[in-house]
This record gives C-alpha cells, structure tokens and sequence, in this order.
C-alpha cells in the first residue's frame, strides 16, 4: 500500500559504480535502491520507504519529517572568521594577515 500523502523528497541519478540507476530518500540518507530504469528505482526506494516507515511506526520510533513541510524562519545567516588568509597558489605557501 503506497504511503498516504507522499511528502518525502526523492533523487535518482546513475551510479557509475553500480552501473545501475539509484533511488534515494533525502530524510532518510542511509536507504536506496538500485534497479535498470529511473523509473525502477524510483518505484523502487519508496516502496522501501513505505516498508520502513511501516516498521518504525510498530516499533514506536519517530519517523522523520518531509523536508517539505518543515517551517524555517526565513533568516539566512553566515558566518565567518575574522582573519583573512591570502594562498600563494604558486608556492602553496599561507600569510594571515589582519
């Protein structure tokens, strides 16, 4: 039975590796699925996803948030330090300066 509302963020993409086309979850990054087709292994990994979904609930884990519908504040915040360091690409020497 597919999941109700679907919200989860899914990617395929080609796995050289594998030599196979690769479905992933974002939330939740250590499950995949590996099939001929993109759209195999899309199919693929949120069938995988149901089932997992299925037994965190049996278990009484918390079952992570879509990416979708987390609410973020809208402030965009960067940091940075406060020395500047100058790289010689040539020599791959550093010289901080103030």
């Amino acid at each position: 039975m597919p999941l109700k509302d679907d919200r989860y963020t899914y990617r395929v993409t080609w796995s050289e590796e594998d030599q196979e086309y690769i479905g992933l979850c974002t939330e939740f990054p250590s499950l995949s699925w590996l099939d001929k087709t993109p759209e195999a292994a899309l199919k693929g990994i949120r069938r995988v996803l149901e089932c997992v979904i299925e037994d965190m609930k049996h278990s009484g884990e918390e079952i992570p948030q879509p990416i979708a519908s987390k609410r973020y504040s809208g402030k965009f915040v960067v940091r940075v330090r406060s020395i500047l360091v100058i790289i010689d690409v040539t020599s791959f020497d550093c010289y901080p300066t103030t």
